[in-house]
C-alpha cells in the first residue's frame, strides 16, 4: 500500500518535559511516500512507454520471487533480458528544507547479477510519467550498481545546479542473491549517512564528499618557494672521500678461466686474446655516501587561502519540489526485485520498517534460497551427460565383472576380452 501520512505521537512514561519534547518531535515526523506493493499497486505506479517503440521496454512482474521469506509479500521484478525498465509513482510535492530526508527501499538480485543496477530515483517538479526515462532529470539517484569485478558500489548521485554529482567516497554494495535494504539519510546540517540492512556503511558531509561547491580554500597561486628553501632529505657526506686508485679500476677484466683453443692458428686467426667478463671489483662511478640533511625543511607547500570563488549555500541539502519516486534501469540479465519503498523524514521509522519487513523475513528467505540452490544443483547433476555416462560406465563394468565370474567358459580364448566388453558397453549406450 502506498502511504502519504503524518505519524501519530506515542505516549511513554517519561518526565513531562522530556515527554512533551519527544511528542513534539514525533508529531512533526512525516511519511511522504510508502509502498509495500500490496494489491492495487498498479493504480499508484505509472509504467513508462520509454523505449517501447524500439521494442526494448521490459515488463515488470508482480511477485515475491523464486525464493522469499513470505510468499505473500510481493514486489516488482524485471522479467526480460536486454531491456530498459522505467516506472514511477507520484506523491504530494514537498521540500526537505529544515527536515531530514530519508530514502529507503529493498532490492534483490535473483539473477546473480553480472552487470546492472538496482538503484532508484527521487524526481522534482512536473514529470510526464509516460515518458520517464534515462534522460529525465532527477534530484537523487541512490542504490547498488554492479558490473564485472570492478564496479560493486552504492551510487549516491545528487543533482545541483543542473549537474549530476557522484559521491567521491567508495561505498561497497551487497553482491549476493538475497534481499537487502538501502537507506540514504540527508540532514539539514548537510551531513548524510548511507545504511545497508540498518547498518551505517558511510557518513560525512555534502561539502567534502561531493563536488557541489568550489572548495572553501585553495593553494595561494601567488606563493613561490623561497630560494633558500632546502627540500632535500639527504645530501652527500662532505667527510666521505673517494679511495685512491678508485678511478683506475676497469669495468671488465680478462676471463681467468678462458683457454686458447687448441686449433687456434695465430698466423691465420691472429693473436688470440682472452674474452672479458664484468669486473667484480668495479662499483661504478664513485659517489659519496648519503647522510641526513641538517637543513632539510620538508616538502614545500603553497599556503592555503580563502577561495574567492567559493560562495556558501546554506540550502545545499535542500530539494524544494520533490514529487516522484522512480526506477529507471538497463538490464542485460533480468531478475532484480524492488520492494518496501519509503520516503520520510524520520530515520527511526525507516529502521522500524526495515526490521518489520526485511528483518522479519531474512532468515526464512536465506533458508528458501539455500533450498532452491540445492534443488538446482541436483537438477544440474541429473541433466549432466558426463555424470550419467560415468554412472552407467560404472554399472556396466560391474555387470561385466559379475558375468565373467559366473561363466568364464563362454569366453572365446582367441577373442580379446577388452574388445568384447567395449562392444557391449557401446551397444548399451
Amino acid at each position: 500500500m502506498a502511504i502519504v501520512r503524518r505519524r501519530s505521537p506515542i505516549a511513554a512514561p517519561l518526565p513531562l518535559a522530556l515527554t512533551l519534547s519527544l511528542l513534539l518531535a514525533v508529531a512533526s515526523a512525516a511519511v511522504f511516500f510508502e509502498e509495500r506493493f500490496d494489491d492495487g499497486w498498479e493504480s499508484r505506479w505509472v509504467k513508462s512507454e520509454w523505449k517501447k517503440d524500439e521494442n526494448m521496454a521490459g515488463e515488470w512482474n508482480y511477485t515475491s520471487g523464486k525464493w522469499s521469506g513470505d510468499a505473500n509479500d510481493k514486489g516488482i521484478q524485471t522479467s526480460e533480458d536486454y531491456r530498459f525498465y522505467a516506472i514511477s509513482a507520484e506523491f504530494p510535492e514537498f521540500s526537505n528544507k529544515d527536515k531530514t530526508l530519508v530514502f529507503q527501499f529493498s532490492v534483490k538480485h535473483e539473477q546473480k547479477l553480472d552487470c546492472g543496477g538496482g538503484y532508484m530515483k527521487l524526481l522534482s517538479g512536473d514529470v510526464d510519467q509516460k515518458k520517464f526515462g534515462g534522460d529525465t532529470p532527477y534530484s537523487i539517484m541512490f542504490g547498488p550498481d554492479i558490473c564485472g569485478y570492478t564496479t560493486k558500489k552504492v551510487h549516491a548521485i545528487l543533482a545541483y545546479n543542473d549537474k549530476n554529482n557522484l559521491i567521491k567516497k567508495d561505498v561497497p554494495c551487497e553482491t549476493d542473491q538475497l534481499s537487502h535494504v538501502y537507506t540514504f539519510i540527508l540532514r539539514p546540517d548537510a551531513t548524510y549517512s548511507i545504511l545497508i540492512d540498518n547498518v551505517e556503511k558511510q557518513t560525512g558531509s555534502l561539502y567534502s564528499d561531493w563536488d557541489l561547491l568550489p572548495p572553501k580554500q585553495i593553494k595561494d597561486p601567488e606563493a613561490k618557494k623561497p630560494e633558500d628553501w632546502d627540500d632535500k632529505e639527504s645530501i652527500p657526506d662532505p667527510e666521505d672521500k673517494k679511495p685512491e686508485g678508485y678511478d683506475d679500476i676497469p669495468k671488465e677484466v680478462a676471463d681467468p678461466d678462458a683457454k686458447k683453443p687448441e686449433d687456434w692458428d695465430d698466423e691465420e686467426d691472429g693473436e688470440w686474446t682472452s674474452p672479458t667478463i664484468p669486473n667484480p671489483e668495479y662499483k661504478g662511478p664513485w659517489k659519496a655516501k648519503k647522510i641526513k640533511n641538517p637543513n632539510y625543511k620538508g616538502k614545500w607547500k603553497a599556503p592555503m587561502i580563502d577561495n574567492p570563488e567559493f560562495k556558501d549555500d546554506p540550502e545545499l541539502y535542500v530539494f524544494p519540489k520533490l514529487k516522484y519516486v522512480g526506477i529507471e534501469l538497463w538490464q542485460v540479465k533480468s531478475g532484480t526485485l524492488f520492494d518496501n519503498v519509503l520516503v520520510s523524514d524520520d530515520p527511526e521509522y525507516a529502521k522500524k520498517v526495515a526490521k518489520e519487513t526485511w528483518g522479519a523475513q531474512k532468515d526464512a528467505e536465506k533458508a528458501a534460497f539455500e533450498e532452491a540452490e540445492k534443488k538446482r544443483e541436483e537438477e544440474e547433476s541429473k541433466n549432466d551427460p558426463a555424470v550419467d555416462s560415468d554412472a552407467e560406465d560404472g554399472a556396466e563394468e560391474s555387470d561385466v565383472e559379475g558375468e565373467d565370474a559366473v561363466d568364464d567358459s563362454k569366453v572365446d580364448p582367441n577373442e580379446d576380452p577388452a574388445a568384447s566388453v567395449d562392444d557391449d558397453v557401446h551397444d548399451e549406450l
